[in-house]
């Protein structure tokens, strides 16, 4: 059963996006300058749109922490839309009075929700499922994984990403923490400098073309605990759960782990990592091919796992689409969009990524405040050391 889960309510373009995080433990220091720059992170890289410069997101938090700690309680979070003001009576919770000053989005656009949505929930107006669908939502998903990213800190862990390929650009994959500070002042997120220059060549083509592109994220999850999953039941496994989160993230098109793919065309002895033990350290690996996840469990080692995000759907160059209800061949719609979001979704993967291995070590070690969390998290890394 899921220990740490969160909800999130909001429109891309309504007053702004809540997020309600339950079953952290009490105790942890949560500062929402913290949230804030993960919020700021989010928005930033090169192949940005123009609202990212409007929105200028920061967090409220109303509920769950007090005096800069968890009580334990549902942390409730806030983060503004300051764009709102711009778009009137369009999302009004009220019926407006007289003509609305919207008018109904009736042509879908191709790679989208918005046919698939307007067909099943009867609408007219395909406005309900743009601003729902939106990846406007995945701020909220930033601002819960900032807590969840805080909590894995009190068990030695830290998530980091890297951008591994945009268009026909790639880089080499792998890094370590010392490349964090590289990879951030990077404007495409790569650590490799020539390889960033050429993926900005490449967004600048697209840009001209009225075409977008995707891309690879690597995230990696270093110094997380041995033990944490199962190999009891599918759906607990530790891979299971985290490819899972990974594809709820929208335009992430898949997802591999260590050698992921690369592993298909080689031979086992290329593939799996040999087993050594050490007294005073107990038992290892040789290798990291599996990226820190054998048989359903994390083994101590890195996590590495690498998400395919596909070019953005939006188009200035729009495709083919049908008119709902005259069925009227059209162009579809322009929405503001950005020609490449892949450095940006590389911090909302982070994101996903710490909320799950939060919530799983919170069901492997339970606790209801973080001292009780990783004393016991400390008791079993001490009694493998042993065996």
């Amino acid at each position: 059963m899921s220990r740490l889960r969160y909800l999130t309510a909001g429109e891309s373009h309504g007053p702004g996006l809540t997020a309600v995080l339950d079953g952290c433990p009490a105790g942890l220091a949560v500062d929402p300058g913290t949230i804030d720059a993960e919020l700021r992170r989010r928005q930033s890289g090169y192949g940005r749109g123009e609202r990212q410069s409007i929105e200028q997101d920061s967090v409220r938090v109303l509920g769950g922490v007090r005096h800069g700690r968890t009580t334990g309680a549902p942390v409730s979070l806030f983060v503004a839309n300051r764009d709102a003001a711009n778009w009137g009576d369009a999302l009004a919770v009220e019926a407006p009075e007289g003509q609305s000053a919207s008018e109904p989005v009736v042509v879908p656009r191709p790679g989208h929700a918005d046919l698939g949505g307007a067909l099943l929930y009867g609408l007219d107006d395909i406005r309900d499922v743009i601003e729902r669908a939106s990846a406007r939502e995945t701020a909220a998903k930033v601002a819960c994984g900032a807590v969840a990213k805080r909590l894995l800190g009190e068990l030695g862990c830290t998530v980091a990403s890297h951008v591994v390929a945009i268009g026909p650009v790639s880089a080499a994959t792998g890094m370590s923490l010392d490349d964090v500070e590289r990879v951030e002042a990077s404007p495409v997120r790569c650590r490799d400098a020539d390889a960033g220059r050429l993926m900005m060549t490449a967004i600048d083509g697209a840009q001209e073309a009225g075409d977008t592109l995707g891309g690879v994220v690597e995230v990696l999850a270093f110094g997380y605990p041995p033990g944490v999953g199962t190999y009891v039941q599918g759906d607990l496994r530790l891979r299971s759960r985290l490819a899972a989160v990974v594809l709820s993230v929208p335009a992430i098109v898949g997802v591999d782990f260590g050698l992921g793919f690369g592993a298909a065309s080689l031979p086992g002895s290329c593939v799996h990592d040999p087993i050594t033990h050490e007294a005073g350290s107990g038992y290892g690996r040789e290798s990291n091919r599996a990226g820190g996840i054998e048989g359903g469990m994390s083994t101590g080692q890195t996590l590495i796992l690498k998400a395919a995000m596909k070019p953005i759907s939006t188009l200035r160059e729009p495709l083919g689409s049908v008119e709902m209800g005259t069925h009227r061949p059209v162009k579809s719609r322009f929405e503001r969009s950005d020609v490449c979001a892949v450095p940006a979704v590389g911090i909302v993967l982070e994101a996903v990524v710490a909320l799950a291995l939060a919530d799983a070590a919170l069901e492997r070690f339970g606790g209801a405040t973080v001292a009780e969390l990783t004393a016991a998290a400390q008791a079993f890394r001490l009694r493998i050391r042993e065996r």
